[in-house]
């Protein structure tokens, strides 16, 4: 078993499944434009690079005037429903109590105010030295200066540090900034893009952490 100073986990999709609300507020802002829903697999597909982008991606290049009213219209209304059918994945507080004596840190292409209010509505806050949104600091991944920004702040070295997560952001930042990677092949990333990427560890669940990292 790998000995490890600091965790780093990814949010949504590896965490928290979020993506029943995550497509029900895109489908309410495009709703509002008259534009047609999008299939809840096409909307996950877009996933992972924050909100401003899946937006984007949403409209389409022949809507993007209506990016800023979009964005505010989605920010509004996800704001109120993010926990409607949000939840833990399975063995998620199993595997954060067992590295309870752990530094752990969520690092997400989230806005910051959206995960706070989902991890404290399901009282997971507290299992975490600090959690970084994507408004948290100037790089978000997978440009390796945020995992930089977080290395120094904790004084952990690379090689006893480790990304979880289950998107090609989170597998691309690690292996950017040397260290650790493993991939969750249960979550909203593509599992074959995941695979392709060759990180050092990939779990089909999370408790699998258990029984390979002390």
């Amino acid at each position: 078993m790998k000995k490890l100073d600091l965790m780093i986990f990814d949010f949504d999709g590896t965490l928290v499944a979020t993506g029943d609300d995550l497509v029900n507020s895109i489908n309410h802002t495009l709703k509002v434009f008259h534009l047609q829903e999008k299939p809840k697999k096409e909307i996950i597909g877009y996933v992972g690079d924050g909100v401003r982008v899946l937006m984007e991606r949403c409209l389409g290049r022949e809507n993007l005037q209506f990016h800023e009213e979009a964005m505010k219209i989605f920010s509004d209304y996800y704001g109120k429903h993010l926990l409607d059918h949000t939840i833990l994945y399975p063995h998620v507080e199993d595997v954060l109590k067992n590295f309870a004596d752990k530094k752990k840190i969520i690092l997400t292409n989230k806005r910051y105010e959206f995960t706070m209010m989902i991890t404290g509505g399901l009282k997971i806050d507290k299992y975490f030295t600090e959690i970084l949104g994507i408004d948290s600091t100037p790089f978000s991944k997978p440009d390796p200066r945020v995992i930089g920004h977080i290395l120094e702040k904790h004084q952990s070295a690379p090689e006893n540090t480790l990304m979880v997560g289950d998107g090609s952001n989170d597998i691309l930042v690690a292996q950017k900034s040397r260290i650790l990677s493993l991939g969750l092949l249960n979550g909203l990333g593509n599992r074959d893009d995941l695979l392709k990427l060759k990180a050092d560890y990939y779990c089909e669940d999370i408790v699998e952490l258990n029984s390979l990292f002390i």
